[in-house]
């Protein structure tokens, strides 16, 4: 699914943000190159790690996606004391928003980071943790919320997530990854280029990261 200003609008203006079908499911699985999948598109990347690590993690998630918020709550806190902190991972976070309350809460995030990337982190995890609130509750109110807690008036929070340039690059992202790097589902991760889909554990991670760290 690619997300649309009308659809989001429409959205938006009602009670609980009805949300749309998910992104038809891609069969075929090609490997993509490192390079491919290093390159940022319309939004700038936001990582944490050195810029010359020798691992990157890049992960695509959607704010709403269950799995994706279990991921970041037991798995994502061991890899980054144990990869990240240390300087041995860069792990980059990409929105791939499955509805439209998933592209509401990564333009919140977006707008209340800038270009902070430890902030954006922040935010991300907050969201996740709170995902139950914002995403079974009034969705734009409890947002609003969180923008507010976050230092952003009421109306910002609203122009946030009424900006149509932020969501047209989003949904750009969300094309090129579908398209070119055939992510067709949350989470989806790529490990210097190689694709891992689904949910995955630590021990997981680290038989592919140890490797790459060794060579």
């Amino acid at each position: 699914m690619i997300i649309t200003r009308r659809a989001f609008t429409t959205a938006l203006s009602l009670t609980g943000l009805a949300g749309l079908s998910p992104l038809r499911l891609i069969t075929e699985a090609f490997a993509q190159t490192a390079a491919e999948v290093a390159k940022p598109q319309s939004l700038p990347d936001m990582g944490l790690g050195p810029q010359g690590a020798k691992v990157t993690i890049v992960e695509y998630a959607s704010m709403t996606c269950p799995h994706c918020a279990n991921f970041n709550e037991t798995v994502f806190p061991q890899i980054k004391s144990t990869y990240i902190d240390s300087g041995k991972v860069r792990y980059v976070f990409r929105e791939f928003p499955l509805d439209i309350k998933a592209a509401a809460g990564s333009m919140l995030a977006r707008c209340i980071a800038k270009d902070d990337a430890p902030k954006f982190f922040a935010v991300i995890d907050l969201l996740f943790r709170q995902q139950n609130d914002w995403v079974v509750k009034n969705t734009t109110e409890t947002l609003t919320r969180i923008g507010k807690q976050a230092g952003l008036s009421q109306q910002q929070v609203e122009d946030c997530l009424k900006d149509q340039k932020l969501l047209d690059k989003i949904a750009a992202d969300q094309k090129y990854a579908n398209e070119v790097l055939k992510v067709n589902s949350t989470p989806t991760f790529f490990v210097n280029g190689e694709m891992v889909k689904g949910e995955t554990s630590f021990e997981e991670f680290s038989k592919r990261i140890d490797p790459l760290l060794k060579s």
